[in-house]
């Protein structure tokens, strides 16, 4: 009941609202602010404690903003995201897609507003965009995700299901979108490298579809032009044919990913626990488990 009242508010409230919500988990629930400031410690030695802290601030206020921009999306108009989120080299798509006809894995980060760069791209490119999610535990949310997602005719396909559906309709144009930059559960197999000065394991399902199909992999930045709006820029990662031995594509994903925060800190996702593995650690338990 109260995301159906807040996705009635006018912008001007919406951000009202927001503003009270910074101030409620910055200052008085104290929201990861331990997971927000390790995080960013470590990502960012060079940084004063000073910077480390205002960047904090503004994370939390970018963070509150864009959970009820996405809860305001359930009421928004095709004409709003075309208003709202502007895409800077379509040409990019075009090529790597051959005008719209062959599919492309569109691979991003939670940086911006990742839900609206959705709606945006559906809009302004009038293409058919899927993505590819993870489940939510708290079901109520998760269908209100599900319905944002879908409401222009994208299709959301789980993690379990996408590989299998990606496979039967390989030969149907799409964009497949997946927003790749957590951290795998430990029974998933993962790639371990060095990520914002710190080891992090990725997912390898986007680089395993693109070897089985053959489609070309884009990387998608969303940046905050002001307060309510945004900007789509991509950028190629690899094209086919690919060395199946390689993990060229998770590696330029990477390297992208880490260029696209530090040029835009404060709007990515710092309270996510993204680090709370090591490649050390890991691979003791499974050494354990192995020999039990």
């Amino acid at each position: 009941m109260i995301y159906r009242l807040i996705s009635y508010l006018p912008f001007p409230l919406l951000y009202a609202l927001a503003w009270v919500g910074y101030v409620l988990l910055y200052y008085v629930f104290r929201y990861r602010r331990e997971v927000v400031r390790n995080n960013l410690t470590r990502a960012f030695p060079d940084k004063s404690s000073g910077e480390l802290k205002a960047t904090a601030r503004l994370f939390y206020q970018r963070i509150s903003q864009v959970a009820l921009e996405i809860i305001k999306a359930r009421r928004m108009r095709p004409d709003d995201f075309l208003q709202r989120v502007n895409i800077l080299n379509r040409d990019v798509l075009e090529q790597q897609s051959e005008g719209f006809t062959r599919s492309v894995i569109v691979l991003t980060i939670h940086q911006g507003n990742w839900e609206w760069m959705l709606h945006g791209a559906t809009t302004h490119l009038n293409i058919p965009i899927d993505p590819v999610y993870k489940p939510l535990h708290n079901q109520t949310v998760d269908k209100l995700i599900f319905d944002i997602r879908s409401q222009f005719g994208s299709r959301p396909l789980s993690m379990k299901s996408a590989t299998r559906d990606i496979l039967r309709r390989r030969r149907e144009f799409r964009l497949f979108v997946m927003v790749a930059d957590q951290s795998p559960i430990r029974s998933e197999r993962g790639y371990w490298t060095t990520f914002m000065n710190q080891e992090a394991n990725f997912y390898l399902g986007a680089e395993t579809i693109a070897k089985m199909t053959g489609f070309p992999v884009v990387f998608a930045q969303c940046r905050r032009r002001r307060t309510g709006y945004y900007e789509i820029e991509f950028h190629e990662v690899a094209s086919p044919p690919y060395d199946k031995e390689s993990h060229l594509i998770t590696d330029r994903y990477v390297e992208l990913a880490e260029a696209s925060i530090r040029s835009e800190p404060e709007s990515w996702l710092w309270s996510n626990r993204r680090w709370k593995r090591n490649r050390a650690e890991e691979a003791q338990q499974e050494a354990e488990v192995e020999g039990a």
